[in-house]
């Protein structure tokens, strides 16, 4: 029986990705990513100058196809317009990638109930209301993919991160709901669950020498991840080269989760 070559299992030619909270940090790398190895990429953001500059330097590097749209992911309604103009102006979404994403930090007993619940809204009811938009129509053509941004924090915790890591847990068993959902209609659904990077969000740790050696003491590899080495795995699990990876989280965290 013939083989494909390995490399060509990630290539993403012919396929049509979403990036939520794709205009700037891991999201704004791993949506070049996708483009890079061959996909059409739109990028949404809850601010649509945004999206476009993304988009625009997207595709100006990659040579693919890009899109930008503006959606706030834990309004239904929003959502469903998000989805409808895709299908309508873009084509169908092939690859989901659920990456926009809040983090408010502060002790529980000091915490806003509407702070708890926009982290909640965002991080956790957007990759169920986006899922519950594209997902069906994936398994109607028989193929697709869903990923989720998870986090160290769906396994682990810190003070302070009572939402987050909330959240994130959350995530991270609706990620194998989904891929139970899915499994037999040719739907992958997996988590990529990062440690530390150096992104817009960790501003605060990064400008506190004291937190950031802390946290780098918590690393076996010594460092903080560099933004492209999240770029491979979201490839990975975005091509056929996965297509027997469903249900797990995958930890790009430089060995904290191992120990």
């Amino acid at each position: 029986m013939s083989q494909k070559n390995v490399l060509e299992l990630f290539k993403l030619n012919g396929r049509r990705a979403l990036v939520t909270g794709g205009s700037k940090g891991l999201g704004k790398v791993m949506a070049t990513a996708l483009a890079q190895a061959g996909a059409d990429v739109a990028v949404s953001s809850r601010h649509l100058d945004e999206a476009q500059a993304a988009a625009a330097e997207i595709a100006k590097e990659t040579g693919r196809a890009s899109y930008a749209v503006a959606a706030d992911v834990s309004v239904g309604a929003e959502v469903e317009r998000m989805a409808a103009e895709l299908e309508r102006r873009f084509g169908p979404i092939d690859i989901l990638f659920n990456n926009a994403g809040i983090n408010i930090r502060g002790n529980i007993a000091d915490f806003k109930e509407a702070d708890w619940d926009s982290v909640i809204a965002i991080n956790l009811k957007g990759p169920f209301l986006c899922a519950k938009a594209f997902a069906p129509a994936m398994a109607k053509r028989g193929w697709g993919r869903i990923i989720n941004m998870g986090s160290i924090m769906s396994v682990v915790a810190l003070p302070g991160r009572a939402p987050y890591a909330a959240s994130k847990a959350g995530v991270l068993n609706m990620t194998r709901v989904m891929a139970l959902e899915w499994a037999t209609q040719g739907v992958t659904a997996n988590a990529i669950c990062p440690g530390p990077f150096a992104t817009e969000m960790n501003v605060a740790l990064l400008s506190n020498p004291d937190a950031y050696k802390a946290f780098v003491s918590k690393l076996p590899i010594g460092r903080w991840g560099e933004l492209h080495e999240i770029a491979g795995i979201a490839v990975f699990l975005a091509s056929d080269a996965s297509s027997f990876v469903t249900g797990t989280g995958i930890y790009v965290d430089g060995g904290w989760t191992a120990q």
